[in-house]
């Protein structure tokens, strides 16, 4: 028997699990949809979906399990949680902003944070960030947060340029 994975995120759409799910699988490698669940008739006056209708979606992005409920209009996603994608090269760092960003909200960018189509909050980073910003060098992290504040998505050659520019 497989190993159930301790914690799984939860995410709670209105009506727009399988779209998302379907979404975010098409952009993460190693990634795809488990299971699919649909709502029953009874509890019908609690959940008030329509029975048959999708009510889970199991999927994992490169290994990470996910759930996106159908759960209706009641919450809506906030900044107040977000996704990270570290990322290795800036040509990740470009890929992974112009998929998630497409359709999504462009005041809601900043410091490789993003908001995608649905609402959910991400942020596409360099792993060189945290390298960066914990130099035993004090200077080099003032210059290199200074230079990440003026950024919407990050750019690693900006970054290291103004660590350099100490």
């Amino acid at each position: 028997m497989a190993k159930i994975q301790k914690i799984i995120p939860n995410l709670w759409f209105d009506n727009e699990a399988e779209e998302a799910a379907k979404y975010y699988t098409s952009i993460f490698k190693n990634s795809g949809i488990d299971r699919v669940t649909y709502y029953p008739k009874a509890g019908q006056e609690i959940h008030k979906q329509q029975p048959g209708s999708v009510m889970t979606v199991e999927f994992n992005l490169d290994g990470q399990k996910f759930v996106a409920l159908n759960g209706g209009p009641h919450f809506k996603f906030n900044e107040a949680i977000s996704l990270v994608v570290n990322c290795d090269t800036q040509e990740e760092v470009d890929y992974f902003w112009n998929q998630l960003t497409a359709g999504g909200d462009p005041n809601a960018q900043q410091c490789g944070w993003l908001k995608d189509k649905f609402g959910l909050s991400w942020q596409v980073v360099p792993t060189e960030l945290e390298e960066l910003l914990t130099d035993p060098d004090q200077s080099k992290v003032e210059h290199a947060f200074e230079a990440m504040l003026k950024m919407k998505k990050l750019d690693i050659s900006e970054l290291e340029a103004a660590t350099h520019s100490v």
